[in-house]
């Protein structure tokens, strides 16, 4: 017997009123929607074994139930309204899991409409989750077009057909996060298998006190720019996702996975742009922090707060084994000290901008001039390190326990890439996400080999 034939509502019932204002986050993405660029993020979870279609849909759906916040819609209004509202529903207004008839290129098809096809907001909820079974990969080669998996590393496994299913959950990102829909694909998980599926414990750190905020290079000063590639006729994203070893850090080390992770970031793009010729600028990295629990009672919606994170020029240029070992005491430092400030998630201006004082038309044209007008000020790029997945995903014996999970970010300039990493069964799993008007596959593919480079010489022996 499963836990879907027990079903409890983790989070109460359906909240009251049926009507929620849009909190600062969605209204700002709601206001900046480009067509050609859709707001998605991917979240690609790989099962070995088989899914019975009916129990799926059947375990999603009461996912969905338990956690009411994501069974929402964009409320119709007038135009002289002053908010965006979410539509609170009590049932899902479509189908949401679907099953892609498999083939040869079903995985690479289904990676494209991740990029491509954002969930309406019109429609509740504004996510779909697609189920391409039977998919054959090949572990250590790499797919063809926009959107290649490569498993990469000392430990690299020899070329072999793997039968697998793998699980796409595409999400609107106006709505909900990445984070957020992972908790309740593991609640899906739990009900379909009948294994808990619990958040392992987060790894246990000294805690230390915040150290001061250091000298950085100022914000006003406009950062580096990813450098102009070859970029490709389409409009849209590409991606590319890869499979690399976990960076050794020696036990007890100031700095963390995600410290090493940003500066591997920062490396690669100042060899990538010095490659291009560009003139050497401080670098400023967007890093979402996520200070949500992950049981449960996780709020569902947006709920990451936006870090920028800058280095210099110098510190870019002395990159040798000998200076690793300050430029990860240093980093450390920094980001320790950016996390602790309280800040709200995209600022007091964002904040500001969207007080529920005239129409939302009026706001969204200023939100859009704005953005525009910001463009040059705007962080070089994003690094969004979900960090080791904490839920088994574990769906039974049939299916089995996910073994690689892979996310990625939007990627519209004028940042045009972004970096996301999260860590699974040991291994680390990359995508780097890039505008088309921005970089092609083949930069794609150098970026990754980069990323692999600096990543390796981010593993110092103290």
């Amino acid at each position: 017997m499963t836990a879907l034939q027990h079903p409890a509502r983790a989070e109460g019932p359906l909240p009251q009123p049926a009507r929620i204002p849009f909190p600062v986050v969605d209204e700002v993405a709601r206001h900046c929607l480009q067509e050609e660029e859709p707001e998605t993020v991917h979240i690609e979870v790989h099962l070995a074994g088989r899914l019975d279609a009916g129990r799926l849909r059947a375990a999603f759906g009461e996912a969905l139930r338990r956690h009411p916040r994501i069974l929402m819609r964009e409320a119709p209004g007038r135009w002289y309204r002053r908010r965006y509202e979410w539509e609170l529903t009590a049932e899902p207004d479509v189908e949401v899991v679907s099953f892609p008839a498999p083939g040869r290129d079903a995985l690479r098809d289904a990676r494209t409409r991740a990029l491509t096809q954002a969930p309406p907001l019109s429609l509740s909820p504004p996510i779909r989750l697609e189920v391409v079974e039977g998919a054959g990969t090949v572990e250590g080669s790499e797919a063809s077009d926009a959107v290649g998996v490569r498993s990469r590393g000392a430990e690299e496994p020899q070329a072999r057909a793997v039968q697998t299913t793998v699980l796409f959950l595409t999400i609107n990102h106006t709505a909900l996060d990445g984070p957020a829909c992972l908790r309740v694909l593991a609640t899906a998980a739990e009900l379909y298998g009948g294994r808990d599926n619990s958040p392992a414990s987060a790894p246990v750190r000294t805690t230390e006190a915040s150290p001061p905020l250091e000298e950085t290079p100022s914000n006003w000063s406009p950062p580096a720019r990813v450098a102009q590639g070859t970029p490709e006729p389409s409009p849209g994203n590409g991606m590319l996702v890869t499979e690399l070893p976990l960076p050794h850090r020696p036990k007890g080390s100031p700095y963390t996975v995600n410290d090493q992770l940003m500066i591997t970031t920062a490396l690669t793009i100042a060899h990538w742009n010095r490659e291009h010729g560009a003139r050497p600028r401080p670098l400023r990295i967007t890093m979402p922090v996520d200070d949500r629990p992950r049981d449960a009672t996780m709020p569902i919606g947006n709920g990451t707060r936006l870090v920028e994170v800058p280095f210099t020029p110098e510190e870019l240029a002395n990159h040798g084994p000998a200076d690793m070992p300050a430029l990860l005491h240093r980093t450390g430092t920094r980001t320790r000290a950016l996390k602790s400030v309280p800040r709200p998630q995209l600022g007091h201006g964002a904040a500001l901008l969207t007080a529920p004082i005239t129409p939302v038309p009026w706001r969204a044209a200023l939100t859009r001039g704005l953005r525009r007008a910001a463009a040059p000020w705007t962080s070089t790029t994003l690094l969004s390190n979900i960090g080791r997945i904490p839920y088994p995903l574990d769906f039974g014996e049939e299916a089995g326990r996910a073994h690689a999970v892979w996310f990625s970010a939007p990627a519209r300039m004028p940042r045009g890439l972004t970096v996301t990493t999260a860590s699974t069964a040991g291994r680390l799993h990359l995508a780097l996400r890039w505008s088309r008007t921005l970089l092609g596959h083949g930069d794609g593919a150098h970026l990754r080999d980069l990323f692999e480079h600096y990543l390796h010489s981010t593993e110092v022996t103290e």
